[in-house]
């Protein structure tokens, strides 16, 4: 079982960290290209509240530099250290007229160019990755390592319609086969404990990852969070369903996790969501004991 912070330090020799950084693409969820107000659990944020305060025009190099500043702040200066430039919320490959595929691919070209950085990781939909973002970022990655995060949450249609995800499994393995053809790193994104889904629903979407051929370079597994001011916020308060205590959801992580291959790297156990919007699970805003659980079940180190 591989967690993603010993990998790193592996691979990179020393301690990696990820700076959150911001393309300044929106959403086809959102924009109205497939519908607006995005997946029903994803806040106005889209799924990055926690990332630096940038606008969506600012250069990318200002907020590489200030993000490195803020990290290095608080670490020894004597440590070496390394890090991934992490484009995290929205679509971070959706071309529209606003983030044109030159200035994206600008943007891309210009994080990877920057010394301090090892590794790009981009979070994006299986259905806004144009053939030639592809190609580029297989050419970038002969220069240094690029991720592509993959949010696809579940493999079960009725719960995708329910969240409104907006493409079908389809969709998702199409692109899966177009990355891994041109020898990307894909990372794929799970939440866990949606409504309506059982454990042996989530076993099945983690064994359907498990066997894709070849393997996924990465899995995140997310514990659902509802976030006020959210559509699931709105369904939760109208009709309550089941949370998973911490115990629960721990025990279950451990299990999925024993289901991946040896070479499937976990980047995520679970995620914290900002406390002033978080609803449920009210225990996932102690990130301290959240933590002290996993080390129960997993070599955190």
């Amino acid at each position: 079982m591989k967690l993603l912070n010993r990998h790193l330090e592996e691979t990179f020799g020393c301690k990696v960290y990820k700076l959150s950084l911001s393309t300044g693409c929106t959403c086809p969820n959102r924009d109205g290209k497939i519908s607006r107000g995005g997946c029903t659990f994803c806040s106005s944020g889209g799924s990055g509240e926690f990332g630096q305060p940038c606008s969506q025009t600012e250069d990318i190099n200002v907020q590489i530099e200030r993000a490195i500043a803020s990290i290095k702040k608080k670490l020894p200066k004597t440590k070496p250290v390394k890090f991934i430039a992490y484009f995290q919320s929205f679509t971070n490959t959706y071309e529209t007229a606003q983030r044109t595929f030159s200035q994206l691919s600008g943007i891309f070209e210009s994080a990877a160019s920057n010394p301090q950085v090892c590794a790009i990781s981009i979070g994006t939909r299986p259905d806004c990755l144009s053939d030639n973002m592809i190609h580029f970022l297989s050419e970038l990655n002969k220069r240094k390592p690029v991720w592509v995060e993959l949010g696809l949450q579940t493999i079960h249609e009725k719960t995708a319609l329910a969240i409104n995800r907006g493409y079908d499994l389809g969709t998702f393995n199409k692109t899966y086969g177009r990355l891994k053809e041109k020898n990307l790193s894909v990372i794929i994104h799970t939440i866990l404990f949606l409504p309506g889904e059982s454990m042996q629903m989530m076993e099945e979407t983690v064994n359907y990852l498990a066997n894709l051929k070849p393997a996924p370079d990465g899995i995140k597994f997310q514990l659902l969070q509802i976030l006020r001011g959210t559509k699931m916020s709105e369904e939760y308060c109208a009709c309550p369903w089941k949370i998973p205590s911490m115990e629960e959801y721990c025990s279950f992580v451990k299990k999925l996790a024993s289901l991946l291959p040896e070479e499937t790297v976990i980047h995520r156990l679970t995620g914290d969501g900002p406390k002033s919007l978080l609803m449920e699970p009210k225990w996932s805003a102690n990130k301290r004991a959240v933590l002290n659980e996993l080390k129960k079940h997993f070599p955190l180190g």
